[in-house]
């Protein structure tokens, strides 16, 4: 991928050989635009994000199938407000406008946004107005769809036709067939327009005729001629965490060079309850997998003594991390590449869209790497999402404890812990977290939540009576959420029932918690994490 490629990557349009169709997202800013290109590829039609700016020549030279213009917070109104190249919507390209999109689209070919209107948020009431070739066929003349804006189309551009309404977007709906050029100003995207997904078919299979071939069953053997033409004989080693990420890389990489493989797995020290034997065991003697275990726990406690803020913790386990790993790797000295388990929302996030070289966070697979460290990356999963991950994960033969193992922090428990983190603070969290993990199994709920886990107020004490004595012990929460993909989540509905044991087990268990609360905070506007 163009826009998406560091220095030191050697594996472009991984997901998508030079003979695939390709749609391309174009971001105006909107938190749903990795939605609408995950929707995009749940159509079986591989898709690609790119940034706002770019270029009619750039979109020339990628040769898209069709372009998808997300939306965005800003009004078109709005001075410095993000454009199209114009020359764009002379390419022949179909073009479809979310929101903010189909107000571009209306505004810069000449039609008119008006300003300051009700606007719409949420549910909305949908009406066509015409004969519709984006709208499904079986969609009802008046359906429900999910607005969110405050400007709307009033004035049509030359050669476009109105084909749906609501009461705050007196055109809801635009097209220009000859031109292949539409715009909705409905999300289509989400689950709360149920005739979305329908419209975004009929406008990859029927307006731009996109075929549905695209599947991940054919991202193994795409990897694999990738990295073994890239690799041949040398070495490569990867840092694993254990988490669904680099450990799909890993099996991914493995499966293509076999011993030309070296994994480091780091133990911090601040895992959950049995994790690292569990890494361990997977990748030795399931996988057979060359894994180098650099049992550290004892240095990052070191580390961590006396420090208490949430940032300086992930600092120093950052720090750490890089120097674990310089030492175990000092006697690689033949390999020339380092897997990472880049995910594609990793690149966006981390400015990748822009052009701009991808971020490495402190606290993600390898924790960082040296300035000096002179290794080619290979990131196998970067053009896929965390779904499409687990379903690679799957087909790799990794068992479902790894594939469908939650979201977990790469400080681990040290930011799950408020105060200082010790030995003996985290053999308690790793208790109390455990009966929370096993709880929601009994419960048959660990599918259903995006992530679970218990946090430790260790610098909190509250009193409380047990065996007719008094207690001061610490609090311990239980937070769970579901999501989609961590953006934005809700709090878990987890029966009384449940929550009931979970708190019976913990207390009567885990010495020194004498309290248990549950967290029923949504993000925004808290987030998932404690720290």
């Amino acid at each position: 991928m163009h826009d998406l490629s560091q220095a030191h990557t050697s594996t472009d349009h991984t997901a998508a050989p030079n003979d695939r169709a390709t749609v391309l997202v174009v971001d105006f800013g909107a938190q749903y635009a990795q939605l609408i290109a995950r929707r995009v590829r749940e159509l079986s039609v591989y898709s690609e994000i790119v940034p706002n700016r770019i270029s009619a020549n750039e979109i020339a030279e990628r040769a898209p199938a069709a372009i998808i213009l997300s939306g965005g917070p800003a009004s078109v109104h709005v001075e410095g407000a993000p454009q199209l190249d114009p020359a764009i919507f002379d390419l022949g390209v179909p073009i479809l406008g979310i929101c903010y999109g189909a107000q571009l689209i209306a505004q810069q070919l000449g039609g008119v946004v008006g300003r300051g209107m009700a606007g719409e948020y949420g549910r909305t009431q949908l009406e066509r107005t015409g004969a519709s070739l984006i709208l499904p066929d079986d969609a009802p003349d008046e359906h429900e769809c999910w607005m969110s804006h405050f400007d709307g189309i009033t004035e049509l551009p030359d050669g476009f036709v109105a084909t749906a309404t609501s009461a705050g977007a007196p055109v809801a709906v635009l097209e220009n067939d000859e031109r292949k050029i539409y715009g909705v100003q409905f999300h289509p995207e989400v689950v709360h327009s149920p005739h979305g997904m329908g419209a975004l078919a009929r406008f990859l299979h029927e307006r731009a005729d996109i075929a549905p071939d695209w599947a991940m069953s054919s991202v193994i053997d795409e990897q694999v001629a990738l990295i073994r033409e890239q690799v041949g004989d040398a070495r490569v080693i990867c840092g694993l965490s254990g988490g669904v990420d680099s450990s799909v890389a890993a099996a991914l990489v493995h499966k293509a060079i076999g011993a030309q493989l070296t994994c480091i797995y780091v133990d911090t020290g601040l895992m959950r309850k049995n994790e690292s034997e569990q890494v361990v065991e997977t990748f030795r003697r399931n996988l057979g997998i060359e894994l180098i275990h650099a049992d550290e726990g004892a240095s990052f406690f070191e580390a961590l003594a006396g420090v208490t803020e949430p940032e300086a913790k992930r600092k120093a386990i950052g720090e750490r991390f890089i120097r674990v790993f310089e030492k175990h790797t000092g006697g690689l000295t033949e390999a020339k590449f380092l897997v990472q388990g880049t995910l594609y929302p990793d690149l966006i996030e981390s400015g990748g869209a822009d052009g701009q070289a991808s971020v490495i966070k402190s606290h993600h697979n390898v924790g960082g790497l040296p300035d000096d460290m002179e290794l080619e990356l290979i990131e196998p999963l970067r053009d896929l999402f965390k779904d499409e991950v687990r379903a690679l994960g799957t087909e790799l033969g990794l068992p479902d404890e790894m594939v469908w193992r939650q979201p977990f922090p790469g400080p681990g428990l040290g930011v799950r812990i408020i105060g200082e983190v010790t030995p003996e603070r985290v053999a308690l969290l790793q208790d109390a977290d455990l009966i929370v993990r096993e709880e929601l199994k009994n419960a048959g709920l660990e599918r259903e939540i995006w992530q679970s886990y218990a946090a430790l107020l260790a610098d909190v004490r509250s009193v409380g009576v047990m065996g007719d004595e008094r207690t001061y012990g610490n609090p311990v929460v239980i937070r769970a959420v579901t999501s989609e993909d961590a953006m934005t989540a809700d709090w878990a509905r987890i029966p009384y029932e449940t929550l009931e044991v979970m708190s019976q087990r913990i207390i009567n268990e885990v010495d020194g918690v004498n309290r248990v609360v549950y967290d029923i905070t949504s993000k925004p506007p808290g987030t998932i994490e404690w720290e």
